[in-house]
């Protein structure tokens, strides 16, 4: 059975972006819109993430616009005065609640466990039914930085068939205690495997940390939707970056004014990915001391561990925890309004969910699929990629940056961005400015010039 989708918009991928795309889109404009998803419901990856992980973001930088995911400030645990960050099922349920309200608004069609074709055509993998895509419906590729995740990637080494390697999402269904845990991976994930451990009373020295590469990561208490903290910290970053000597010295300075946190100070790490973490998290990482440091693993054996630069040996009985995926995906660069495709990247460094709403923003109050328009849509704008190096980082500043100033250039996107909760840098209608915010904001404005030139300058250094 085939059958013509009747819609403006096809939308491929209910995760977090195309999620935030469509509830900017439908509000903006009256437009119908249908979105395809594998899954069997709104969430992306989350629906498949391991039951202890949290946003490393404040809730409120996440979701869609029309609905704040979470704003309050926590007043207990060891993050008291810091935003809350979601748990995975509070995350599902709210993306659960936000598809409910667009189906039931008759301007959204959701067609779950479903593939998108190249050939226009959709396919149901349950009852095997097909959908045309009219000519004159505009795809959005909401795909396009879908991350890979443990539970769904393979480990990225060979395993033999007498050693236990399992994902990090079944640390939580273990049936017995291993003499020893073998982490293996550098990012967040890692990260929150190790917290957990020592959470659940694993001592410090059953855990060997295998760290293909040291990270360094934002402190959260400076990424908070406070625009005075968040400004500040822009501004810090700034007028470090004005005065760096190299990308080393940069995140060094970084260190110093409370933005960056690197787990062994004796190291400098190599990779930027940075996550936010938490000086209680910290705290517990830096209490790991057998951590190993030649390269990735390329075989686990009974035993023993074979690494890129030599082998260390391990209990008969480790567990070796996959957290090796590669996370967020970093593919080129692309015009977001393509002649086949919208394809939803960041705008603003580093926040996915804002950029994905200020492109449907963007898409409903200047739509036309027109080539001039969409020229102008993606001068107003650019994506920005995420970091990996030291050198990506500072390319994603720099790029996150010049996309602020141009579609901040539009009085109508100024509002409407400083009106959500997503933008993270938001700033409040000029009555409501304390002078501390006004202060951090002269400081960025003086900053800027020099803090992007050089930027621009160490993000081509290697």
């Amino acid at each position: 059975m085939t059958r013509s989708l009747q819609a403006d918009y096809l939308v491929v991928g209910a995760g977090a972006m195309g999620m935030a795309f469509t509830d900017a889109l439908i509000d903006h404009a009256d437009v119908r819109v249908a979105i395809v998803d594998r899954r069997h419901s709104a969430g992306g990856h989350w629906l498949d993430a391991y039951p202890f992980v949290r946003l490393h973001q404040a809730s409120a930088f996440y979701g869609v616009a029309s609905t704040v995911l979470g704003g309050n400030v926590q007043t207990h645990g060891p993050e008291v005065g810091l935003y809350e960050r979601g748990t995975v099922s509070e995350i599902c349920a709210y993306f659960g609640r936000v598809l409910s309200r667009m189906v039931e608004s008759g301007r959204v069609e959701f067609l779950a466990n479903c593939e998108y074709l190249p050939n226009r055509e959709i396919v149901s993998h349950v009852s095997g039914h097909r959908f045309e895509v009219s000519p004159r419906c505009r795809i959005v590729d909401a795909r396009y930085l879908a991350p890979d995740i443990p539970a769904n990637t393979p480990p990225p080494f060979e395993v033999d068939p007498d050693v236990r390697v399992i994902p990090v999402n079944d640390l939580a269904r273990l049936g017995d205690a291993p003499s020893q845990y073998v982490i293996v991976g550098s990012g967040k994930t890692a990260t929150d495997a190790c917290i957990w451990l020592l959470g659940h009373g694993v001592d410090a020295g059953r855990i060997r940390w295998v760290r293909p590469r040291e990270p360094w990561m934002l402190n959260r208490a400076v990424v908070q939707p406070n625009p005075t903290v968040f400004l500040g910290m822009a501004a810090d970053t700034m007028e470090a970056a004005a005065d760096a000597t190299s990308l080393s010295d940069l995140f060094l300075r970084l260190e110093d004014a409370g933005i960056m946190l690197r787990i062994d100070r004796s190291v400098i790490p190599t990779m930027a990915k940075a996550p936010t973490l938490a000086e209680w998290e910290l705290a517990l990482l830096r209490g790991i001391e057998d951590v190993v440091r030649l390269g990735h693993v390329r075989r686990v054996q009974s035993g023993r561990l074979a690494l890129e630069r030599g082998e260390v040996a391990i209990a008969r009985d480790a567990l070796v925890v996959h957290c090796a995926a590669s996370g967020l995906q970093n593919p080129p660069l692309i015009p977001i309004w393509g002649p086949t495709a919208i394809t939803l990247q960041p705008i603003r460094a580093g926040y996915p969910c804002f950029g994905a709403a200020l492109a449907g923003y963007v898409e409903a109050t200047r739509r036309s699929d027109t080539d001039h328009h969409d020229a102008e849509k993606n001068r107003l704008c650019p994506p920005t990629p995420y970091g990996n190096s030291l050198a990506q980082w500072a390319m994603m500043t720099l790029l996150g940056t010049r996309a602020t100033m141009s579609f901040g250039s539009e009085p109508d996107i100024r509002a409407w961005a400083n009106g959500v909760a997503l933008n993270p840098a938001r700033v409040p209608a000029e009555p409501e400015r304390s002078a501390e915010l006004l202060g951090a904001l002269g400081r960025l404005q003086a900053a800027l010039p020099g803090g992007l030139g050089r930027l621009e300058e160490l993000s081509r250094s290697r």
